[in-house]
C-alpha cells in the first residue's frame, strides 16, 4: 500500500535496494533526506553522480579511485616490492587504518567460490600476475578466513610460488578477548601454527 506518495516511495525503494539498508532503514534515510535543506541534498546527488562517473580502477593495485593511480601505489615512499593481496576495498582501507603496512595492496574485488560460479577468471588474478612481472620480493596473502578466501589463498600460492616469489599468507586465529572453549578447531590451529616467539 502507498502511505506517502509516488516519490516518497520511489525514494524508499531506491534506499532499499543498498546493500545492508533494510525497508525501515530506507524509510529513516529518506525521510532524513527529505528534510534535509535543499543545498546539502543536491550536494548528495552531486557526490553520488560524480562518484558514479569518475570512480574507476587504479591501473596498478585496481582499487577504487578517481585517478589513474591511486594515492597509494603513487607514493614513492611505498615498499613496491611487497604486495598484500586483499579480496575488497574495504580490506584494504581496514589495513591502512591500522599504520603498520608500508607496502602496496593487490584488490582482488571478490574471491574464488565456485558453489557462486566465481572461478579465477571472476576476479583481479591476471592484473595481479601482470604486476608480479615487475620487482616484486613477497605476496601476503590477506584473503577472508572462509572457504572462499582459503580457497583463493591456496590457488594463488599455487600460481606464483613456481616464480620464486616469497608468498606468505596473514596469521589467523583466536581474537583478543576470545574464549578458547568458544573458538573452533579450524581456528585454534590456525592459533597455534601462527604462534611466535616472546
Amino acid at each position: 500500500m502507498d502511505y506517502y506518495g509516488t516519490r516518497v516511495t520511489k525514494l524508499i525503494e531506491q534506499l532499499s535496494g543498498l546493500p545492508g539498508v533494510g525497508p525501515k532503514t530506507a524509510q529513516r534515510l529518506a525521510f532524513h533526506i527529505i528534510n534535509m535543506p535543499e543545498d546539502n541534498v543536491l550536494s548528495l546527488a552531486d557526490a553520488l553522480v560524480d562518484a558514479r562517473k569518475n570512480v574507476r580502477y587504479c591501473r596498478e593495485c585496481c582499487t577504487l579511485t578517481d585517478q589513474d593511480i591511486c594515492p597509494i601505489c603513487a607514493n614513492p615512499a611505498r615498499d613496491h616490492t611487497t604486495v598484500m593481496v586483499v579480496e575488497t576495498t574495504r580490506d584494504l582501507a581496514a589495513y591502512e587504518k591500522t599504520g603498520k603496512f608500508d607496502g602496496v595492496y593487490h584488490v582482488l574485488h571478490g574471491a574464488i567460490s565456485p558453489m557462486m560460479g566465481i572461478g579465477p577468471a571472476d576476479i583481479r588474478l591476471k592484473e595481479l600476475i601482470k604486476r608480479l612481472e615487475g620487482d616484486v620480493q613477497e605476496v601476503i596473502i590477506a584473503t577472508n578466513n572462509s572457504l572462499e578466501g582459503e580457497t583463493t589463498a591456496m590457488y594463488i600460492s599455487k600460481l606464483i610460488k613456481p616464480s620464486g616469489i616469497k608468498v606468505t599468507r596473514i596469521a589467523s586465529g583466536v581474537p583478543v578477548g576470545g574464549d578458547l572453549e568458544y573458538i573452533d578447531e579450524v581456528t585454534l590451529l590456525r592459533a597455534l601454527e601462527g604462534r611466535t616467539e616472546l
